[in-house]
């Protein structure tokens, strides 16, 4: 996701819109379909959008767009999502990647250090033979 780090406490629907690459009538009808995302309005009247708004938005275009589910697959999944708990589930995965790439390492290692113990074995048992 897009990092957006403080940068403004609130966005125009125009802004997010090019933030997020999201035409804004497409930002419109998200609404009425995700409970979600319910942006403020300013005494004018115009949605101000937070940085969990976006990231909020973020996540529904993955979900639609780059995933492919249905509004219906996308809201199931989005049920018990907040931005927070987004940010636990990503670094969980890497997590999970770092220590699978220093397992896969340390297999390989092993897989060395077998090896090494064969050919010290066979070279032992060569010298015993000798003797």
């Amino acid at each position: 996701m897009k990092d957006l780090s403080i940068k403004k406490l609130y966005y125009s629907i125009s802004e997010v819109s090019k933030i997020t690459e999201i035409e804004q009538y497409v930002l419109r009808y998200w609404e009425t379909e995700f409970e979600q995302l319910k942006p403020q309005k300013n005494r004018a009247g115009n949605r101000i959008y937070t940085n969990k708004d976006i990231q909020l938005i973020l996540k529904i275009k993955d979900l639609l767009r780059e995933k492919k589910y249905t509004i219906e697959g996308a809201k199931n999944i989005l049920e018990g999502f907040t931005p927070e708990k987004e940010q636990k589930i990503e670094e969980a995965e890497e997590t999970v990647e770092e220590e699978k790439k220093v397992s896969e390492k340390t297999i390989k290692d092993n897989e060395a250090i077998k090896k090494d113990l064969e050919e010290i074995k066979s070279i032992l048992q060569l010298v015993l033979s000798k003797l």
